[in-house]
């Protein structure tokens, strides 16, 4: 039995702020059993000023955040999924990388997935999302080995993209992680049905640590998540839900039951070839 905690966060647009908070959580969630622990998308800051990411955001090798959850999965000797981080990058254009990291309980980076499908739509008259403006798309689909199981890698907005969680499947993933902040119109109307299709269809874990609540920013509008941090089994049923509150929930994983659930339903096996249209 594998026990896992999601992190559920409300971050402000401080890196250096969030980061106890976050701490806390990890080694609360470590105190509780946890050898996998997961955060949510950007975990460490929640921004729509572009100037003040460009102001706040560090390149990877510089980043307190990373580093310090790298040194406490260490500490602790647990796997951590980093959610995502925002990170500079370098770039001409000045665009990010929306960044997710699986970290051994060595504090090793056994893996790392840049999103690939940014969030660009309008969700309402009020509500609009640029997200190619401010973060470049990755291109690489990953697959990590955290030796309990192999983790799919992917961030919010990938989990409408079915494709891509099939080809993690058939790659070998047990584990699909969805680390998301997601929009809270979007979020009450699709988010577990989006989560527990992708389990269903490919016969893994998701695990998918959120964001949540009203995000305290020093400039540019305040952006709010829908929070409901997700553990949804290989057959379909939701093992844990966290509500709207910043926190730790805490699920065992049976790994035993993705393998039982791809016998009953066998669909990766059954693809064909078609035409049209």
């Amino acid at each position: 039995m594998l026990r896992a905690a999601l992190i559920q966060l409300n971050v402000t647009d401080d890196p250096v702020a969030n980061l106890p908070v976050t701490l806390g959580y990890v080694r609360q969630a470590a105190a509780s059993g946890a050898q996998f622990i997961l955060t949510p998308e950007v975990t460490n800051s929640v921004s729509l000023d572009r100037d003040q990411q460009a102001a706040t955001l560090q390149h990877e090798d510089d980043d307190i955040t990373l580093g310090a959850l790298r040194a406490e999965a260490a500490s602790l000797g647990v796997t951590i999924l980093i959610g995502s981080l925002g990170l500079q990058t370098g770039d001409a254009d000045g665009r990010f990388a929306n960044r997710s990291f699986l970290i051994a309980p060595d504090g090793g980076i056994i893996a790392r997935y840049d999103k690939i499908h940014m969030f660009d739509v309008q969700v309402n008259e009020t509500e609009t999302f640029r997200e190619s403006s401010a973060y470049r798309p990755g291109d690489r689909a990953v697959l990590g080995d955290a030796g309990f199981a192999n983790i799919g890698m992917t961030i919010c907005y990938d989990v409408r993209f079915a494709h891509l969680h099939r080809q993690l499947a058939k790659a070998g993933a047990q584990i699909l992680t969805v680390p998301a902040a997601f929009s809270p119109v979007t979020g009450a109307a699709h988010w577990e049905s989006l989560l527990r299709a992708r389990a269903i269809e490919t016969g893994c874990f998701v695990l998918a640590p959120a964001q949540t609540g009203v995000h305290p920013v020093s400039a540019g509008p305040p952006r709010k998540t829908h929070g409901h941090s997700l553990a949804v089994a290989p057959w379909g049923e939701v093992l844990a839900d966290a509500g709207t509150e910043p926190g730790v929930t805490m699920v065992d994983l049976d790994l035993a039951d993705v393998d039982a659930a791809r016998a009953r339903v066998p669909a990766l096996t059954h693809d064909r070839p078609f035409e049209g249209p």
